[in-house]
């Protein structure tokens, strides 16, 4: 009775020690992997992404901080997720679980903006995708000939202001018909993009976020004008006017 009475203390202590072993801090047991997402930055510019990181592991939840470092809107699109449109000087944060391997493109979705060069490849559980090349892209102003006359014309003597709202993707001018002379043109944005009103050929105004203004004057001598938005691909989505100078 003694003898069993042994053997059984001896298997109760054995199994305390194995329970000692698993729990307790010095033991041999495997702690838990963290979950903490990752943070990549994004940085969005005229016209390029630039990640701080371009692969991680299967499984990752990914919180991406999208810094607008360029001059006009962009946005960032990745599986299937967008951030919205973000001004310069702003940011956005964008967060997705990647629970498969494989490359996943990423893009800007503003029109024009993936083709001239803001698109890549992010890698999940795979081998990173090297980046393309990057090109210089430079921004340039149209300088589309009006049907003002080559000859010397004389600029009238009038004082006009002309009102300009600039919205997506459209100018409203206060009117279009204006007589010779010096022209004020009061420009507003009042849209939600980065914008600009050009005159083709004479002036090119500032380019101003959403709520800004400038007021600048220019003498115009009889002619037509051609009014457009410098930003690029802003004129191919219709953002184009027109007025006429009188004698």
């Amino acid at each position: 009775m003694r003898r069993f009475v042994g053997l059984f203390v001896l298997g109760a202590l054995a199994t305390a020690g194995v329970v000692a072993g698993v729990f307790a801090p010095g033991g041999s047991a495997t702690p838990a992997r963290s979950s903490a997402a990752v943070h990549i930055t994004v940085k969005a510019s005229e016209f390029r992404f630039v990640l701080s990181k371009r692969s991680v592991p299967a499984g990752s939840t990914v919180v991406f901080n999208v810094v607008n470092v360029g001059k006009i809107s962009h946005d960032f699109k990745i599986a299937g997720k967008k951030i919205p449109t973000i001004q310069p000087g702003k940011s956005a944060m964008l967060t997705v679980k990647f629970s498969k391997k494989g490359h996943y493109p990423y893009l800007c979705t503003l029109l024009g903006h993936a083709s001239a060069g803001m698109r890549g490849t992010f890698s999940v559980g795979v081998a990173a995708v090297k980046p393309p090349p990057v090109t210089s892209t430079t921004t340039t102003t149209t300088a589309t000939t009006t049907t003002t006359p080559t000859v010397t014309v004389p600029v009238g003597t009038a004082n006009t202001t002309v009102q300009v709202g600039m919205f997506e993707y459209r100018f409203e001018l206060s009117q279009t018909t204006i007589p010779s002379g010096q022209v004020t043109f009061v420009i507003t944005n009042k849209g939600s993009e980065v914008h600009n009103f050009a005159i083709a050929g004479s002036k090119s105004g500032a380019l101003l976020s959403p709520g800004q203004s400038e007021t600048w004057t220019v003498g115009l001598p009889p002619g037509s004008y051609n009014g457009q938005c410098d930003v690029p691909f802003h004129v191919e989505r219709g953002m184009v006017t027109s007025f006429t100078v009188t004698p």
